[in-house]
């Protein structure tokens, strides 16, 4: 049974949402202060994090950047409705996707699921065999590590499939909309930049280690990772 646990001083709305996900079998323990939430993040007894961004004692950004030092558990974050500033920051620090309020029940669920789909895709044991070595990046779908120059770049599971993808086909362009259904499990909707957010993160990390550029926008097109030359 997946375990979620939600950080969120809403007392009524995580009522709620633990009724909903009971009918979908899903385990659910809140905490609502930022400091608590953390506290219990940290303890690796859940497989998704349910993050409301105001909190009590410590906000959920600081909770977020504070838990991706060493937590990588997928993160959906919960936002007021209109605060981009707020899902682009929650983004960059490691967030999966984000939710905003106020929500239809049936929809934080959906993304439960398939954030849930995509991290048990990351644990499941794996026939591949082949380790991916593309550019200087090297992936091996065994023990689902990253390197660039034998450094580990310490991915969340949504950067790592989105990699995975583009590794696979190097030179071949992916559209915008192709990795969030694939990745995300959502089609991709107009001023949504989650997916810029992850390809941003990616590069980055490849960044610290790789200074070439590996992964090229197409603007109007998508993303293609760059064939060895």
């Amino acid at each position: 049974m997946s375990a979620i646990l939600m950080i969120d001083d809403d007392i009524e709305l995580c009522q709620l949402v633990a009724e909903y996900l009971a009918l979908d079998g899903l385990s659910f323990h809140a905490e609502h202060t930022g400091p608590n939430g953390l506290a219990e993040a940290r303890t690796g007894q859940y497989q998704l994090i349910l993050l409301d961004i105001m909190l009590p004692g410590m906000d959920g950004l600081s909770v977020l950047k504070a838990l991706r030092n060493d937590n990588y558990c997928p993160v959906l974050m919960l936002t007021a409705r209109g605060d981009d500033v707020d899902r682009i920051v929650g983004l960059e620090l490691g967030a999966d996707d984000y939710l905003a309020k106020p929500f239809n029940p049936r929809e934080l669920v959906a993304r439960i699921k398939a954030i849930l789909r995509r991290a048990d895709l990351m644990q499941a044991p794996t026939n591949l065999t082949t380790i991916l070595n593309v550019n200087g990046l090297i992936l091996n779908p065994q023990n689902r590590q990253v390197q660039c120059n034998d450094q580990v770049l310490n991915l969340t599971v949504t950067e790592f499939q989105l990699l995975e993808i583009l590794m696979q086909q190097p030179g071949v362009v992916h559209s915008k909309d192709e990795l969030s259904k694939k990745v995300l499990g959502k089609r991709l909707q107009m001023y949504d930049r989650s997916l810029d957010m992850h390809i941003s993160n990616i590069r980055k990390k490849i960044s610290q280690y790789c200074p070439d550029e590996k992964i090229k926008t197409l603007r109007g097109a998508g993303y293609l990772l760059l064939p060895a030359e």
